[in-house]
Protein backbone atom coordinates (compact mmCIF):
# COMPACT_ATOMS: atom_id res chain seq x y z
CA UNK A 1 0.00 0.00 0.00
CA UNK A 2 1.49 3.32 -1.03
CA UNK A 3 1.66 5.92 1.68
CA UNK A 4 1.34 9.61 0.83
CA UNK A 5 4.41 11.82 0.86
CA UNK A 6 4.70 14.50 3.51
CA UNK A 7 6.06 17.79 2.27
CA UNK A 8 8.06 20.24 4.32
CA UNK A 9 8.42 23.63 2.74
CA UNK A 10 9.78 26.82 4.14
CA UNK A 11 8.79 28.72 1.01
CA UNK A 12 9.26 28.16 -2.68
CA UNK A 13 13.03 28.75 -2.49
CA UNK A 14 13.59 25.34 -0.82
CA UNK A 15 11.18 22.40 -0.63
CA UNK A 16 11.69 18.91 0.74
CA UNK A 17 9.27 15.97 0.50
CA UNK A 18 9.26 13.10 2.97
CA UNK A 19 7.78 9.62 2.74
CA UNK A 20 6.75 7.86 5.92
CA UNK A 21 5.37 4.33 5.85
CA UNK A 22 4.53 4.13 9.54
CA UNK A 23 7.21 1.53 10.24
CA UNK A 24 10.57 2.87 9.13
CA UNK A 25 12.18 6.27 9.53
CA UNK A 26 10.92 8.91 7.09
CA UNK A 27 12.94 9.23 3.88
CA UNK A 28 13.72 12.22 1.68
CA UNK A 29 11.83 11.60 -1.58
CA UNK A 30 12.25 14.95 -3.31
CA UNK A 31 14.09 18.17 -2.71
CA UNK A 32 14.92 21.24 -4.67
CA UNK A 33 15.50 24.95 -4.78
CA UNK A 34 13.81 27.77 -6.66
CA UNK A 35 11.91 26.46 -9.72
CA UNK A 36 12.18 22.80 -8.67
CA UNK A 37 10.98 23.76 -5.19
CA UNK A 38 7.97 25.49 -6.73
CA UNK A 39 7.20 22.33 -8.72
CA UNK A 40 7.44 20.16 -5.59
CA UNK A 41 5.07 22.48 -3.72
CA UNK A 42 2.63 22.60 -6.66
CA UNK A 43 2.65 18.80 -6.97
CA UNK A 44 2.01 18.46 -3.25
CA UNK A 45 -0.87 20.94 -3.39
CA UNK A 46 -2.44 19.15 -6.37
CA UNK A 47 -2.12 15.79 -4.59
CA UNK A 48 -3.61 17.18 -1.37
CA UNK A 49 -0.39 16.62 0.56
CA UNK A 50 -0.10 18.84 3.63
CA UNK A 51 2.53 21.57 3.50
CA UNK A 52 4.44 22.46 6.65
CA UNK A 53 6.06 25.89 6.34
CA UNK A 54 9.35 25.83 8.25
CA UNK A 55 12.29 27.45 6.41
CA UNK A 56 14.90 26.30 8.91
CA UNK A 57 13.74 22.67 8.82
CA UNK A 58 13.56 22.72 5.02
CA UNK A 59 17.14 23.98 4.87
CA UNK A 60 18.37 21.30 7.29
CA UNK A 61 16.48 18.51 5.49
CA UNK A 62 17.80 19.66 2.12
CA UNK A 63 21.27 18.58 3.31
CA UNK A 64 20.11 14.93 3.67
CA UNK A 65 20.86 12.89 0.52
CA UNK A 66 17.89 11.99 -1.65
CA UNK A 67 16.46 8.59 -0.72
CA UNK A 68 18.12 8.56 2.71
CA UNK A 69 16.34 8.23 6.04
CA UNK A 70 16.27 11.33 8.20
CA UNK A 71 19.05 11.47 10.81
CA UNK A 72 18.26 10.37 14.37
CA UNK A 73 18.65 13.90 15.73
CA UNK A 74 15.74 15.08 13.54
CA UNK A 75 13.24 12.38 14.64
CA UNK A 76 11.41 14.54 17.17
CA UNK A 77 11.02 17.49 14.81
CA UNK A 78 9.84 15.26 11.97
CA UNK A 79 7.44 13.42 14.29
CA UNK A 80 5.78 16.78 14.92
CA UNK A 81 5.48 17.38 11.16
CA UNK A 82 3.96 13.94 10.63
CA UNK A 83 1.54 14.49 13.53
CA UNK A 84 0.55 17.80 11.93
CA UNK A 85 -0.13 16.03 8.62
CA UNK A 86 -2.19 13.31 10.32
CA UNK A 87 -4.29 15.89 12.17
CA UNK A 88 -4.95 17.83 8.96
CA UNK A 89 -6.01 14.61 7.24
CA UNK A 90 -8.23 13.59 10.17
CA UNK A 91 -6.21 10.38 10.65
CA UNK A 92 -4.54 8.65 13.56
CA UNK A 93 -1.49 6.39 13.41
CA UNK A 94 -2.13 2.66 12.99
CA UNK A 95 -2.66 1.04 16.39
CA UNK A 96 -3.35 4.37 18.14
CA UNK A 97 -6.14 4.17 20.69
CA UNK A 98 -7.20 7.56 22.06
CA UNK A 99 -8.03 7.93 25.73
CA UNK A 100 -11.76 7.77 26.39
CA UNK A 101 -13.41 11.10 27.25
CA UNK A 102 -13.23 11.95 30.92
CA UNK A 103 -16.39 11.47 32.97
CA UNK A 104 -15.18 13.82 35.65
CA UNK A 105 -17.29 16.84 36.43
CA UNK A 106 -16.35 20.01 38.20
CA UNK A 107 -18.10 20.87 41.41
CA UNK A 108 -18.21 24.28 42.94
CA UNK A 109 -18.96 24.99 46.50
CA UNK A 110 -21.27 27.82 47.36
CA UNK A 111 -20.62 30.24 49.95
Amino acid sequence: MKQPNRTVSGHTDIAVALRYDGRNAPRITAKGEQQLAEQIVEAAEQAGVPLYPDPEMAMILSQVPLGEEIPDDLYKAIAEVIAFAYILAGKVPEGFVPDPPSNETSARGSG
